[in-house]
């Protein structure tokens, strides 16, 4: 390999603040939110234009999965639109189908009102280390190459760029051999008879249409390694989102397999309408008004914890002492890590453990580095675990845990190693969390 030789340069210090948020999903704009109403100095650095991750400029349809009290309930009822759809699939009507543009602007709206500082257009590419602690991090943008200092970090970036930069240890995809669950590009039809229309939202879910089983029909006429149908109505007329491109076998944190797999996805999308043209009844004259700019990655990097969860305490319904997400509620979402549909050792309509879960503290303090939580799917857990707690609401209660926790640091001066959790989880039951 060659290599070029980067000249040595003094970088300046943009901020610095007490709380340093990396990532603006819903765990990171949660965690920032709270951190910042918590009275920390608060900073939130994205990488793309808006905010909301997946939610938003994912395009994702609808919030999947589900906790009981916190930010993510304050988010659905700012966010929530009260469009009437007559037979609609979640038992509390349309509160949780996400309108992208809404929520980018309610999310906007609750970080303004909290005082966080928020940098869009921002790539981390480094850290600022002493020893085994994180100072702080690098940012490259428009504005040049800048650090960015921090009393705490939290990763939130899904992939946890920072805390692999940082050294904090970890393991890929599933522990037997590193495969991860596969990519998507959201996209959005428009000029759907809904009436007349079949919503599959499930890989364990089929309608009976004229030309037969509609999940048989995806697998033989939707060229692979897509060929299920997941589809949401929203809260537009005519307008249906499209959970049904699929690229297997990529690594979501190399920039290569992000390029292949973006272009897989969107080559299948053409051939996804003319299967809803040609078979399914209501989308005869459909077509393809928007798509997600930024890919769906499912699964990359499990970071080792303090504590780890694991399948077994999901299905046991575990209640850990320590605490700090409760409520939390999904099923094994496995999508097939070879092909499409459900992974042999995934669960849906067969998954039985109704009483829901909590997650320990442990599980967002990394192994080794200092001064650093993580938050959202990069968390430590097993693979298993993993395809429960990455739903997003969950992901939002994550993130208004740890910008409790991290408030908490600043104010006791303490590491979130040695930060006593019942301080945690008395603020968090104040904010209507309770396990």
């Amino acid at each position: 390999m060659k290599y070029v030789e980067e000249t040595k340069k003094k970088i300046p210090v943009a901020a610095e603040t007490e709380v340093l948020v990396l990532g603006a999903g819903p765990a990171g704009v949660s965690a920032a939110i709270t951190a910042a109403r918590e009275g920390a100095k608060t900073i939130l650095v994205e990488q793309t234009g808006d905010v909301g991750g997946i939610a938003t400029v994912g395009l994702m349809s609808h919030w999947t999965g589900n906790t009981e009290g916190g930010i993510y309930e304050e988010i659905l009822d700012r966010s929530a639109e009260s469009a009437v759809i007559e037979g609609c699939a979640f038992q509390d009507g349309t509160r949780r189908i996400i309108n992208p543009e809404r929520l980018k602007t309610v999310l906007l709206e609750m970080l303004s009102e909290a005082g966080v500082t928020l940098l869009l257009y921002t790539f981390v590419s480094d850290v600022v280390m002493e020893g085994d602690t994180i100072r702080g991090v690098i940012t490259e943008s428009k504005s040049g190459r800048e650090a960015i200092l921090a009393d705490i970090v939290i990763d939130a970036t899904g992939d946890g760029d920072a805390a692999a930069k940082a050294g904090a240890p970890y393991f890929k995809g599933r522990e037997a051999d590193g495969k991860m669950q596969p990519a998507t590009i959201m996209f959005k039809v428009a000029g759907v008879d809904v009436e007349r229309g079949v919503f599959p939202g499930g890989f364990e879910e089929t309608f009976q249409i004229p030309a037969g089983d509609i999940q048989i029909l995806g697998r033989k006429y939707i060229p692979q390694p897509a060929g299920h149908v997941l589809l949401y109505q929203t809260t537009l007329p005519g307008v249906v989102t499209c959970n049904m491109t699929n690229c297997v076998g990529i690594d979501g944190t190399k920039a290569t397999d992000l390029t292949r797999a973006t272009y897989v996805c969107r080559m299948q999308m053409e051939y996804i309408v003319e299967f809803l043209r040609k078979f399914v009844p209501g989308f005869e004259n459909c077509y393809l008004i928007s798509s997600a700019s930024l890919i769906g990655i499912r699964e990359t990097r499990h970071f080792e914890g303090e504590a780890v969860i694991t399948e077994k305490d999901i299905l046991e319904a575990r209640f850990f002492e320590d605490w700090v997400v409760a409520k939390a509620s999904f099923n094994f979402d496995v999508h097939n890590l070879t092909g499409n549909g459900l992974d042999e050792t995934g669960s849906q309509k067969t998954f039985k453990q109704t009483k829901g879960y909590t997650i320990p503290y442990g599980c967002f303090v990394p192994k080794k580095i200092e001064h650093l939580y993580l938050a959202g799917r990069n968390i430590s857990g097993t693979h298993m675990a993993h395809s429960n707690y990455r739903a997003m609401p969950i992901c939002a209660n994550m993130g208004q845990a740890v910008g409790v926790s991290a408030a908490l640091c600043v104010k006791n001066q303490v590491t979130p190693r040695n930060l006593e959790v019942k301080l945690v989880q008395e603020r968090l039951m104040e904010l209507g969390v309770e396990p």
